[in-house]
C-alpha cells in the first residue's frame, strides 16, 4: 500500500545529494531530439522524429527518476520493472512512501541536479496548484482520453483511478455497512486514514467521502471534517499512516483508502473486506505530468508513452486500478477483460470533483482540519 502521506526530511535528502555530487557533470550535454532540438521542449513524439528516435534519446540518457511510487501501489513495482526490461533504462525510485506534496517539494529542492524527479504522479489538489512546474507533453494515445481528464495544452493528464473505500479485517471488527458504523464502540482505536488530507490525495478524498455520506456535497467538505472530529472524540480515529505491514500485523484493522489499495490487501489477509458506500461513491484519478526541469527529459517522455500504451494501462489494471484509457481499450479489444471484469462493482452515482471544487475544499481543510482533528 502506498501511503503517500509520510513527510520526508528534504534537508537530509539535499545533504545526501551534495555528498553524492548530484549536479550533472559540467561537460554533460543536454538531451536532444534527432533533429537537434532540446528534448526538454518536445511536446510529442513527432518532435523527436519517430518513436525509435525517442527511445534512442532516452537510452542515451540512461536513467529515469521517479518519486513516491512504492511497488505495491497500483502495480508500480511491475510497471517499473517492465519499463527497465523493455528499454534498458535504469529507474531510480526515491521516497516511495512520500505524498504528492513531497514530490513537489523534492522537485523544488533538487532543481538543477540530476537527482530531481523527472515525472510526477499527483493527487488532484496538489497537481492543479503546481501546473506551472509541468512541461506540456501529449502522448501518442492522447485522443483516447476525454477532455475533462486532461489539460488542453498537455500540462497534465489523468492516469488511473478508483473509488474511496473502507477496508477492514472482518476477524477484528463487525461488517461495515455504512460510514456511521465506524463511530461505534467496536471500532475504538481502529480506524486509520491514508495520510494527511491537506497533503495526500487519498486522505483528501477520504474526507470528501465522509462529507458526501453525511449530507455534504462536491461543494461542501465541512460534514467530512465534522465526521472525523467525531471519530476522534469517540476514540476511534487511529493517527497512524497505514501500510501493508500495519494492516497485516493488525495495527490498522480499518483503513480508509482507494479501493484498488484496499482490494490488494484481500489477497494477503484472510478476512480482509472492502466496502464502497453507494451513497458516497467518490471517484478520482491521479494526475501524471513531466517535470519542466527534468534532468532526463527524453526518458521522462518515454515513460509517459509507456504508461499510456496498452501495456502500461493493463499493468495498472493488474494492480486493481481503473486505467484512464479503459473505454478506448475495450472498444479496441486491447484491454485485459478478465482483470477489468474483476474490478469492484459500484452502483452509486460517482462523484468526481472539478478543479474549482477541489480548490475550495483544499482551502477549507487548510483552515479547519488541524483545529478539528489535529
Amino acid at each position: 500500500m502506498k501511503v503517500r502521506s509520510t513527510f520526508v526530511a528534504l534537508v537530509a535528502l539535499t545533504s545526501a545529494c551534495a555528498l553524492a555530487s548530484c549536479s550533472p557533470p559540467a561537460d554533460e550535454k543536454p538531451s536532444t531530439t534527432s533533429n537537434g532540438t532540446d528534448a526538454a521542449t518536445a511536446t510529442s513524439v513527432a518532435d523527436f522524429g519517430t518513436m525509435a528516435d525517442l527511445v534512442k534519446a532516452a537510452q542515451d540518457e540512461g536513467t529515469l527518476n521517479v518519486i513516491a511510487l512504492p511497488p505495491d501501489w497500483a502495480n508500480y513495482g511491475n510497471m517499473i520493472k517492465a519499463f527497465e526490461d523493455k528499454y534498458g533504462i535504469k529507474v531510480q525510485s526515491d521516497q516511495p512512501d512520500g505524498n504528492s506534496q513531497d514530490e513537489i517539494n523534492a522537485a523544488t529542492q533538487l532543481k538543477g541536479t540530476d537527482r530531481a524527479p523527472d515525472v510526477f504522479d499527483l493527487g488532484q489538489a496538489v497537481a492543479i496548484a503546481n501546473v506551472d512546474m509541468f512541461a506540456p507533453y501529449k502522448v501518442s494515445t492522447w485522443d483516447d482520453v476525454s477532455g475533462e481528464l486532461k489539460d488542453a495544452n498537455g500540462a497534465w493528464i489523468n492516469d488511473y483511478g478508483g473509488y474511496m473505500s473502507v477496508g477492514y479485517d472482518s476477524s477484528k471488527v463487525p461488517d461495515v455497512t455504512s460510514l456511521d458504523d465506524l463511530l461505534g464502540p467496536d471500532f475504538k482505536g481502529k480506524v486509520a486514514l491514508n495520510g494527511d488530507p491537506t497533503a495526500a490525495g487519498a486522505a483528501f478524498s477520504g474526507v470528501v467521502m465522509a462529507s458526501v455520506a453525511n449530507g455534504g456535497s462536491a461543494e461542501d467538505i465541512k460534514p467530512g471534517v465534522d465526521f472525523f472530529a467525531k471519530l476522534k472524540d469517540a476514540g476511534n480515529f487511529l493517527p497512524v499512516d497505514p501500510t501493508s505491514a500495519t494492516i497485516e500485523s493488525g495495527q490498522t484493522p480499518v483503513v480508509i483508502d482507494w479501493d484498488y489499495l484496499n482490494g490488494a490487501e484481500s489477497a494477503k489477509l484472510p478476512g480482509w473486506k472492502v466496502f464502497v458506500p453507494q451513497d458516497a461513491a467518490i471517484a478520482g484519478y491521479y494526475f501524471q505530468a513531466v517535470n519542466a526541469d527534468a534532468p532526463h527529459p527524453a526518458a521522462a517522455r518515454l515513460w509517459e508513452e509507456f504508461l499510456y500504451s496498452d501495456e502500461g494501462q493493463n499493468l495498472w489494471l493488474a494492480g486493481g486500478a481503473r486505467p484512464v484509457r479503459a473505454d478506448a481499450m475495450i472498444d479496441a479489444g486491447t484491454i485485459d477483460q478478465g482483470l477489468y471484469d474483476a474490478l469492484p462493482k459500484v452502483s452509486g452515482t460517482p462523484v468526481i470533483l472539478t478543479n474549482d471544487q477541489t480548490n475550495a475544499m483544499v482551502a477549507y481543510l487548510a483552515d479547519n482540519w488541524a483545529k478539528a482533528v489535529g
